[in-house]
Formats: C-alpha cells, sequence, structure tokens
C-alpha cells in the first residue's frame, strides 16, 4: 500500500450524459458541458465521456462528436473517451477522428479505448453492419494499427503501408485501454499503452490487474510509459448522513442494472426508500457498495486515499451518479475543494 498526501492525488471525471426524470438529451448534454467547465475551474485532471448504444437514459452515443463541443467550451482540461468502443469500427476511422480533435485542441486530447459493446447485441450487430467482430486474439493487432495511424509509423509491408490518417498533425492524442478485468492491462502493458480499471463497474480484481500492468510494462506502439488510474463511483456531501441518503438511489440503480432494466429511468431517492427489497437485493447491495466510496468530506478523503494507496495510483477517475443535478455538483465542488485540486 502506498501513502498518498492530498495534494499529491489527482480526481478526474468521467461523466455519461445521463438522462434525469423529464429530461431530453438536450438537456443531460448541456448539463455535460457545465460539468466539464466547472471541472476545468475547480482543477480536476481530465474529463472524459462515454459511449452508450441504443440506451433511451444515456445520450452519449458519440464521444467523438462530444468532445469537439467539450474542447471548444474550455481550455486547460484534459478531454477524452471513456471509451470508443473498438471492435465496432475501423482503426483508420479512429485514428481520423481523433487526428481532428488533436488538431483542434493539441495537447489535450485522451483516446480511450474499451471492447464491450456498449449496449445489446443487435446495437452491435447495426454498429458493425456485417462485419466481423474481432476476436480477442485479433486485438492487438487493431491495437497496433490504430498507434500506427495515430503515429504514422505502419511497419513496412503492411498492406496498408502509405495510408496517413488526415489531418496530418505533429502531436497525437494519449491512447489509454479501458477494462474491468486483467485482460485490457495485459495489452495495455504489451503495447505500451495507459490503463484505466472500471472500478465502477467491477469491484473485484482490479488490484492485481493494476499491479499486473506495472510489473509487466514495457514500451510499444501505443506509448513509452506506465500510467493508470482508476474509475471508481464516488458521492460527497456536506454530511455523512446527507452522502448515504443520496447514495440509496445508487445502489437501487445499480442492482435495477444487474436485472438487465436498462430503460428504466434514474430512480429517485423516495422510489429507492419504498422499493420492495428482498434478501437477495439487499445482499447485491452490500456487494455493489464495494464499488462505491460515500461520505462526508472529512471521511471521504481518507476512503479515497486509502483507495487509491491501496491500488498503487496516483489519480482517480470519477464517477457521481445521482437524480439531483445540484447534489451531484455540489459532490464534485466538495471532493475539489477536500483535494485542494485548483
Amino acid at each position: 500500500m502506498r501513502t498518498l498526501n492530498n495534494h499529491k492525488l489527482k480526481l478526474g471525471i468521467l461523466d455519461q450524459s445521463a438522462l434525469m426524470p423529464g429530461d431530453t438529451p438536450t438537456d443531460a448534454f448541456r448539463r455535460t458541458i457545465e460539468l466539464a467547465k466547472l471541472g476545468e475551474r475547480w482543477g480536476y485532471s481530465r474529463f472524459w465521456v462515454s459511449e452508450h448504444h441504443d440506451t433511451p437514459r444515456l445520450a452519449g452515443s458519440s464521444p467523438e462528436v462530444l468532445l469537439g463541443a467539450l474542447g471548444a467550451h474550455t481550455s486547460r482540461i484534459r478531454i477524452g473517451s471513456a471509451g470508443v468502443l473498438l471492435p465496432h469500427y475501423s482503426p483508420f476511422k479512429i485514428a481520423e477522428n481523433f487526428r481532428v480533435l488533436e488538431a483542434l485542441y493539441p495537447g489535450r486530447i485522451d483516446l480511450g479505448i474499451g471492447r464491450a459493446p456498449g449496449g445489446m447485441p443487435i446495437a452491435s450487430q447495426a454498429l458493425r453492419y456485417g462485419r466481423t467482430k474481432p476476436s480477442d486474439e485479433q486485438l492487438p493487432d487493431v491495437l497496433r494499427d490504430l498507434g500506427g495511424f495515430l503515429a504514422d509509423s505502419l511497419e513496412p509491408g503492411h498492406r496498408f503501408e502509405g495510408v496517413r490518417a488526415a489531418p496530418f498533425v505533429e502531436t497525437k492524442p494519449d491512447i489509454w485501454l479501458l477494462g474491468s478485468s486483467s485482460f485490457s492491462a495485459e495489452r495495455a502493458s504489451e503495447l505500451g499503452a495507459a490503463f484505466s480499471f472500471a472500478h465502477f463497474i467491477n469491484g473485484d480484481g482490479g488490484h492485481e490487474a493494476v499491479k499486473g500492468y506495472f510489473d509487466s510494462y514495457r514500451p510499444g506502439p501505443l506509448g513509452s510509459e506506465p500510467r493508470a488510474n482508476v474509475c471508481v463511483i464516488a458521492i460527497c456531501a456536506d454530511t455523512d448522513e446527507e452522502a448515504e441518503r443520496l447514495a440509496l438511489p445508487v445502489e437501487l440503480a445499480l442492482l435495477l442494472l444487474e436485472q438487465g432494466q436498462f430503460q428504466r429511468p434514474f430512480p429517485t431517492y423516495e422510489e429507492a426508500l419504498a422499493y420492495p427489497y428482498t434478501e437477495w437485493d439487499r445482499m447485491r447491495i452490500q456487494v455493489n457498495r464495494s464499488r462505491m466510496l460515500v461520505g462526508g468530506p472529512v471521511s471521504i478523503r481518507e476512503q479515497m486515499l486509502n483507495f487509491a494507496g491501496d491500488y498503487g495510483v496516483e489519480e482517480l477517475i470519477v464517477v457521481t451518479f445521482g437524480a439531483d443535478p445540484a447534489a451531484r455538483l455540489r459532490s464534485y465542488e466538495l471532493l475539489a475543494q477536500t483535494f485542494e485540486l485548483a
């Protein structure tokens, strides 16, 4: 376990452009842009947006497009994808999209790559439109091609030798592999990428994945130095009691997701209080609490420092869910104040 002090721990933000009851997608995107602007003001290290498909309660289906808007409304904070879902797309097209972003906002772009479907199987089929999904064994080669297109470094004799991803810029995005298991950690260490573990999705196995990444890392086509962070749900309020109240609908939301209720709106506090929980539900809620850090400023500071120290990382990416937009913003503001980010 590593000991971290307040000033050493960096915090970033993951935002999914969630629709609250009564929202339109426009409302969700406006909140995302506002959070990015505030996150920059408050001193967060980076702002990442996700990719989900055919999911009515999440508006963020195209991180590349959304990043263009976020860059126009910010000036310093790093912005990136968490992540572009590589199995659906051509690595050449991904390289072109992110070279456009790099040309617009040089030195600020993170290209986070995931391999999850991001939706139901039929949505994945629509995205690939007849193309075959790369197998896990093929993914390292696809990633090497992506790195080659971004750095103009395809190997001699490559079938696309001479093809360059436009625009032709001198800098390139930082490449992060995202994962909730050891698979992406191993690929990141083999290929030189940075690695982000999705603890907010899977609370098990992350410590081993991150340790293995650092132990096995070697420079490669996707990067030259080891860097890792961990994404976790964090809910902060002015008191521990208020934070626990805000966590109640998040607990129910995670439970409903496990049960396949993807279309259901994010629950309110009143709905969470009235929900007819079974014993199995309560057991799952206790398990899912390992994916969350909850408390007032003093409590959550200790939790987050211990959490980052146990993982051996100096940066956490925070995702804060909730049906109350004001309470959600307050959570991010309190975290920034607690860790003196600005």
